[in-house]
């Protein structure tokens, strides 16, 4: 019998790295007041919603939702951020997506929030698949794979039960 589908981490073990990236970003902003939590759409977002939910249980520090959205077929174009740059302007930003592959999305990503000053800016993703042809790293992830360039890893993080799969 050969399986399709490999499920790399199931809904309780997403809960936990969920849990310990919200602690890695509490204990980088224990001196901050307010962190800005910037959701690349869609399931980035709905990563991000959920580590402000966490950081909101573990912290006193006040999490602002940021909602990002990249063309991912054509990321020169303009990025739109549903908070303006005053608003996250010398701050501290966590920007946050479900799967870094290649790194076109995160790099494109941090190109726009560059072009305000920051107290500091991080990167979080859930799954690392280390095969980057930009240079960038995730700050804060959940699991590196080591993957073929064939294989597909598909989050699903809307629904009751979180999952992980590789394809």
């Amino acid at each position: 019998m050969e399986l399709k589908n490999n499920v790399i981490l199931n809904h309780s073990e997403i809960q936990h790295k969920i849990r310990r990236i919200a602690f890695q970003i509490y204990e980088t902003n224990v001196n901050e007041t307010e962190v800005i939590i910037a959701g690349i759409d869609s399931n980035g977002y709905i990563l991000a919603k959920k580590l402000k939910a966490m950081l909101e249980k573990i912290s006193d520090i006040n999490p602002v939702l940021c909602k990002v959205k990249i063309n991912k077929r054509a990321p020169l174009e303009a990025i739109d951020t549903s908070l303006p740059p005053e608003e996250y302007s010398n701050k501290s930003v966590v920007l946050v997506d479900d799967v870094l592959n290649s790194g076109t999305t995160l790099i494109y990503g941090v190109k726009h929030f560059l072009s305000v000053p920051m107290k500091q800016f991080k990167t979080a993703v859930l799954v690392n698949r280390n095969h980057k042809k930009y240079p960038v790293k995730a700050d804060f992830k959940g699991i590196s794979l080591s993957t073929s360039l064939h294989e597909h890893v598909q989050v699903n993080l809307s629904g009751k039960a979180n999952e992980v799969i590789l394809e």
